[in-house]
């Protein structure tokens, strides 16, 4: 629908002339505004859990673990001080995050399965590279690609156009079928097969309906965001801030609306702040099932735009200049708040010492947000296969099992969270499956390991492609035509390009991304759009022909 209004609509500038040229803008955000919001939202309702068993068949320490997976949004690895950082020069602190850390094991290397959010989602979920899957594009909405297209060319920051392919845009499936196949096997999947109650609460964007939705892909429930705005923009509680330099931020802002939806069924009104909500939620999750073995997969939207937070965490931070640091400051408070309070629920159940808790973030902090630095000190965003966009923070924790203040420095990714989870629960990988990623519990528990998790990590999209193999890590790309090459034991914030002077590690390394990529699966999807990111400077920077810039496609 919104594809067909679109291309109506650009006919009818054409044959409008001038002055609808100079009115574009506004008509074509109107289309998309009207279109967009035209879903009918019924009133907050209390969702109908699933009940568990009354009493335990087991003793708590006989069960198989609990297990609780919360997946931030875009939070850079210097908003969490943990790693001596912390949002605004570490005024706003997360002291539930720094303390699920501390009781357990920190891999100090730990990384995206890419740069952008729903790939990385299916890494987590299957412990499979694209590769194999071809799940490797993040999903946009239908019609955002031609919306980022207009925005981008009028922005006046340096960059180069967004490159538009409309052809491609309309061969593709309609958004909620560019989802991960219904063929792969699922962490929830694969713990169902052992008793488990599988939950989904939060963001999904691994496609929807029959075969794509949570409730297809392994989970008993979910609870999804309909839509994304974290409060409805006019709400009396709410503090926003809007990103004119970004063209993606003025395209949420026009289509998002404030929804829920229970097992995909009718969208409602979320009972508040989405992360509030959804801890609300999740809490009453953890009580329903006391008495048996659950996976409860928290998937929160925070830190991702639009910038949307409370009253209260904004006042709590303090006043930030510029604003939107500010409201940003207040989204990391609420998300750690979170983290704080199912913590706390568990252990109010008397659950906490039979659960494990996996923190991450899906990928690192997004530059077009325009703060500098929230992946300080690392170079890059989200969208880069710099550091700053794939190095992200993992947190195991798991009383009894893995000691606290454990840190792993070994290179481990997104890949090992599936292998991990199931051998916790005593399930089975499914048979016939190549998986890629490995069981972390021996190096998180400190069993003896005569070799690190991989010989080599890899990520890619597209043409823009990266390898790590030891403390060496190459970048290649077509567009621009370059090479990157860095040690990282000596320059891990990858200042220093050795590409020129170390041809014999470009070509090692090279040999070794071609061998990955020699048996790889076409994408399930095409990439629509093709965008320039400068590596250095945020959207809100001017960006000159001296600053580097690497290309996203999505």
């Amino acid at each position: 629908m919104i594809k067909k209004l679109l291309i109506a609509l650009f006919a009818l500038l054409i044959v409008g002339g001038a002055a609808g040229w100079v009115f574009r803008k506004d008509i074509i955000l109107f289309a998309v505004t009207s279109v967009g919001k035209n879903n009918a939202i019924a009133e907050t309702r209390p969702v109908p859990w699933m009940t568990g068993p009354t009493a335990a068949n087991a003793p708590l320490e006989t069960r198989p673990p609990n297990i609780v997976f919360i997946i931030a949004d875009d939070m850079g690895i210097n908003d969490i001080s943990t790693f001596g950082g912390g949002v605004a020069g570490g005024r706003v602190p997360t002291p539930n995050i720094d303390r699920l850390a501390a009781q357990g094991a920190v891999f100090t290397q730990a990384y995206a399965g890419t740069a952008t959010c729903a790939p990385s989602r299916a890494m987590m979920m299957t412990g499979r590279y694209p590769t194999r899957t071809g799940f490797e594009f993040t999903p946009t909405p239908d019609g955002m690609g031609r919306i980022l297209k207009l925005f981008s060319d009028d922005m006046d920051n340096g960059l180069p156009p967004l490159e538009y392919d409309a052809a491609v845009d309309e061969a593709n499936p309609t958004y909620n079928q560019q989802g991960l196949p219904g063929s792969e096997v699922t962490v929830a999947e694969m713990l169902k097969t052992v008793g488990y109650h599988t939950v989904h609460i939060g963001k999904w964007h691994l496609g929807l309906g029959p075969e794509y939705g949570p409730n297809a892909q392994g989970f008993d429930e979910s609870l999804l965001m309909a839509s994304a705005l974290h409060l409805p923009a006019n709400d009396p509680n709410v503090v926003n801030a809007r990103l004119p330099f970004d063209p993606i931020d003025i395209f949420l802002w026009a289509r998002l609306q404030f929804a829920a939806a229970y097992n995909e069924g009718e969208w409602f009104k979320p009972g508040g702040y989405l992360a509030d909500y959804w801890t609300d939620e999740a809490i009453k999750v953890i009580r329903e099932n006391r008495n048996r073995p659950f996976f409860l997969n928290v998937a929160h939207w925070g830190v991702h735009t639009p910038l949307q937070a409370t009253k209260e965490d904004f006042e709590a931070v303090g006043p930030m200049e510029p604003r939107r640091l500010q409201v940003y400051a207040a989204m990391v408070r609420s998300i750690d708040r979170s983290v704080g309070r199912i913590m706390e629920a568990l252990e109010a159940e008397g659950l906490a010492e039979n659960t494990i808790i996996v923190f991450t973030s899906d990928n690192g902090g997004a530059g077009y947000i325009g703060l500098p630095e929230v992946n300080k000190p690392y170079r890059g965003w989200k969208m880069t296969l710099f550091e700053g966009g794939i190095k992200v923070p993992l947190f195991i924790s798991w009383p009894g099992r893995i000691q606290p203040g454990s840190t792993i420095p070994a290179p481990v990714g997104h890949i090992d969270i599936t292998p991990t989870l199931a051998a916790a629960a005593g399930a089975s990988l499914p048979q016939g499956v190549a998986i890629d990623g490995v069981d972390l519990l021996p190096h998180a528990m400190g069993a003896p390991v005569t070799a690190p998790p991989h010989e080599a990590l890899f990520w890619q999209s597209g043409d823009y492609k990266a390898v790590r193999q030891g403390d060496w890590k190459l970048q290649v790309s077509d567009m621009p035509a370059k090479t990157w090459l860095y040690d990282l034991a000596s320059d891990p914030t990858e200042k220093t390009n050795l590409s020129a002077s170390r041809p014999d590690k470009v070509a090692e390394l090279t040999e070794v991304l071609r061998r990955h990529h020699e048996d790889a699966v076409p994408s399930l999807y095409k990439a629509t759009v093709k965008g320039a990111i400068a590596v250095d400077k945020t959207a809100a920077d001017e960006v000159g022909p001296e600053d580097e810039m690497v290309y996203w496609p999505n």
